[in-house]
């Protein structure tokens, strides 16, 4: 069982929205990189709950839209549909376990993650 930090609600709260603002790539073009990005730069120097937390989102979010962009051309030969199909429930269901962890104070590592920002 993983360690469960005792944190303040509102850096638990922020932390939660780092992950959560991810939702908005699907109102806004590039909001799931923003909203996170958003989040993130606002309150990384004053949190280090928060800074963990906004990197593991954004690093996710760029992954994720990078594996969908390779994965784009791949439509054309069917094979593609049923990738972005797996790659979109990932996000989904990702962001939601990643956003109930956090604002329970603890960690969770995305799958298929590149660390861009360390």
């Amino acid at each position: 069982m993983e360690e469960v930090k005792i944190l303040p609600e509102s850096e638990r709260n922020w932390a939660m929205l780092c992950h959560l603002s991810a939702f908005a790539g699907y109102f806004f073009p590039f909001g799931g990189i923003i909203g996170p990005l958003i989040c993130w730069l606002s309150k990384k120097d004053e949190s280090s709950w928060v800074n963990v937390n906004g990197k593991a989102s954004l690093n996710f979010q760029i992954s994720i839209l990078l594996y969908m962009i390779l994965a784009a051309p791949l439509c054309i030969i069917i094979i593609g549909i049923p990738i972005v199909a797996f790659l979109a429930v990932l996000e989904i269901v990702c962001i939601i376990i990643a956003s109930v962890k956090a604002s329970k104070g603890e960690r969770y590592k995305y799958p298929l993650t590149i660390p861009f920002i360390q």
